[in-house]
């Protein structure tokens, strides 16, 4: 019996296969799917770096490119009668060689009496659609959805969340020039 207990007991000896003294992968060459691995993560970083560094620098062009601003002039001051809203129209200061007829930006001019005018982008302010000005009702009105803008540029009837865009403006050696580069959005405030 005790011949048959010491053929039982495993031999000390003899290591198991399990604890091998060599590490298993010493050696070991890459198999093809490692390199289809490290093939497919190199794509997904250049993936990556496409679209996130445009997208970085999107993000961060408002914080190191200030917009353009310039005055621009409209005319003379005599051009724009006293109690009346006239058309006009401006070249953009940030114009380029292929913007063509489209920089050309269009506006209303309103002078109230001297030199004391309102000068109001001529999008509306819910879609930007262009608006029109009707000498007889005193009203600009937008032909897309309604909207009705008194003649001062407050919000008469529609769904415009708030007035027209005005421009900042100066009179300078009897021209009207105002200051011109900015888009009028929901985030401008209305001076």
């Amino acid at each position: 019996m005790k011949d048959e207990a010491k053929n039982s007991t495993p031999e000390s000896d003899s290591p198991c296969p399990c604890q091998s003294a060599e590490p298993a992968d010493s050696g070991r060459k890459d198999t093809r799917r490692d390199f289809l691995f490290k093939i497919g993560l190199g794509l997904n970083v250049v993936a990556g770096a496409a679209m996130g560094i445009p997208l970085v620098g999107y993000v961060l062009s408002s914080v190191f490119k200030q917009p353009v601003l310039d005055w621009v002039s409209l005319g003379s001051v005599d051009s724009f009668p006293e109690g009346k809203t006239r058309f006009a129209s401006f070249t953009n200061p940030v114009k380029r060689e292929w913007d063509g007829a489209t920089a050309d930006i269009p506006c209303w001019v309103r002078r109230m009496s001297g030199n004391d005018f309102q000068i109001f982008a001529i999008n509306c302010a819910h879609l930007g659609c262009p608006v029109r000005w009707f000498e007889e009702s005193k009203l600009f009105m937008c032909p897309c959805h309604g909207g009705v803008y008194y003649e001062d540029g407050a919000v008469a009837a529609g769904p415009p969340p708030r007035g027209l865009f005005q421009y900042e403006f100066k009179v300078a050696n009897g021209e009207l020039l105002i200051k011109a580069g900015l888009m009028p959005t929901l985030a401008t405030p209305n001076v």
